[in-house]
């Protein structure tokens, strides 16, 4: 019996968080500029961390609207 594949294509979201912690890390691992008189790296992280919820956010969002991942006995 074949399973029905359900394509999410919504998940990409969640690669943001993983470029802007691992990714990136090489590129931004320095001390200079001084944004704020702090070094970079932590501005970095900083925003990186403050991004992460809002990527988790939209793919809940998308999810959720998705007609495919919709439980049809109403459980959430």
């Amino acid at each position: 019996m074949r399973t029905k594949r359900v394509k999410r294509p919504q998940l990409v979201w969640l690669g943001v968080p993983f470029v802007l912690f691992l990714g990136a890390l090489p590129v931004v691992n320095r001390i200079e500029p001084r944004p704020g008189g702090v070094p970079f790296l932590f501005v970095w992280l900083l925003g990186a961390t403050l991004v992460t919820p809002l990527a988790v956010w939209l793919t809940r969002r998308g999810d959720r609207r998705d007609p495919a991942r919709r439980d049809p006995g109403g459980s959430a």
